[in-house]
């Protein structure tokens, strides 16, 4: 396992959240490219919460494009990565089993519009190795030996008491 924080990034909420959802659960390869193709605006992001007022994209209902967002969470990417072949893991197999993104603290702006307050999210990564398949000679040997041997049925005119026969007439 390996993780990588992002703490305060000024990034919408939103968008994070709605990356978040769409990439857990997959390849770090595959997602790598995903968000490089919605930074150059060739696939987009489905919004499945935050869908209020947004136009349909190709092959899906409401999407869009959040630039800024996907370099970031990319980055957060490329260091989970990098973390992970520091500990040993095989990065060609690597798998997103956690993504959140959560709201950080505000900071009031300074300038001409004063008392807005900027964007901050922090967001976190861990992946792990995917698990390859057992094979099945393992569960079919498993099974066997779970199997309890079979009690021999009595006769019906043959009684056994302490291990002696009695016959009946």
């Amino acid at each position: 396992m390996a993780r990588a924080i992002g703490r305060s990034l000024p990034i919408s909420f939103k968008y994070s959240v709605e990356i978040c959802n769409f990439v857990r659960n997959k390849d770090v390869d595959y997602v790598k490219d995903v968000l490089n193709n919605v930074i150059k605006k060739q696939q987009a992001i489905p919004l499945k919460r935050f869908n209020m007022n947004i136009g349909h994209k190709k092959r899906m209902a409401a999407g869009r494009y959040p630039k800024k967002a996907s370099m970031e969470i990319l980055n957060l990417i490329n260091h989970v990565e990098a973390n992970a072949q520091f500990k040993g893991l095989n990065t060609a197999s690597l798998v997103i089993t956690q993504i959140n993104a959560n709201k950080a603290s505000k900071v009031i702006r300074f300038g001409r519009k004063r008392n807005r307050e900027s964007k901050r999210t922090n967001v976190e990564i861990v992946v792990q190795e995917k698990a390859d398949k057992k094979p099945k000679e393992k569960k079919e040997a498993k099974k066997i030996a779970d199997k309890k041997p079979e009690k021999k049925q009595k006769s019906p005119g043959k009684k056994e008491e302490n291990n002696v026969k009695i016959e009946r007439k």
